[in-house]
């Protein structure tokens, strides 16, 4: 029985990423962020993206919360939690390569979803990508999406009240 908390800290970690991954992104990756951001948003033939430190900062997260936790690094100061949360953040980040750079952005393999969660995912995604510039926008987070119609209306919305620029191809 002693695992179950330890699994809880690991599942609990992996769900806050989403919520942290969706504030950075919209906050700092659509802000002040933008410099390293941008490349992702328009059209390259490069391997790697500028975008890609993003990952490196995600990877620094994770390893600071296993040294937190390691009586190596740590001691006595050890906090035993520390290694379980770094484990989440690192579970989630693979679910992220997976699905982000993977599924919808094909880097990894080429598979298009016809139905289910994963067409759902590629498609907000999509629409995440149907702004020009760093304004506005719909559909932040990486993992969790929302119905594509609700962000085509609320593209639409954007758009009419001059807070994105919104592509023609969008359907918004």
């Amino acid at each position: 029985m002693e695992w179950i908390a330890p699994l809880l800290i690991v599942l609990a970690s992996m769900a806050a990423m989403e919520w942290v991954a969706w504030a950075s992104h919209k906050y700092i990756m659509h802000g002040f962020g933008w410099a390293w951001h941008r490349d992702h948003h328009e059209p390259h033939d490069k391997l790697l993206e500028k975008n890609d430190l993003y990952g490196l900062v995600g990877a620094v997260m994770s390893i600071s919360m296993f040294a937190v936790g390691s009586p190596l690094v740590m001691g006595e100061n050890a906090w035993w939690p520390g290694t379980w949360i770094g484990l989440g953040i690192l579970g989630y980040g693979i679910i992220y390569t997976l699905i982000h750079d993977g599924l919808v952005h094909q880097r990894y393999f080429r598979w298009v979803p016809k139905r289910g969660y994963a067409k759902r995912l590629v498609q907000a995604h999509k629409l995440h990508h149907a702004t020009i510039g760093k304004e506005g926008g719909v559909s932040f987070g990486f993992v969790l999406a929302r119905d594509p119609a609700k962000l085509k209306a609320e593209l639409k919305r954007q758009r009419e009240a001059g807070i994105a620029v919104v592509r023609e191809s969008a359907g918004g």
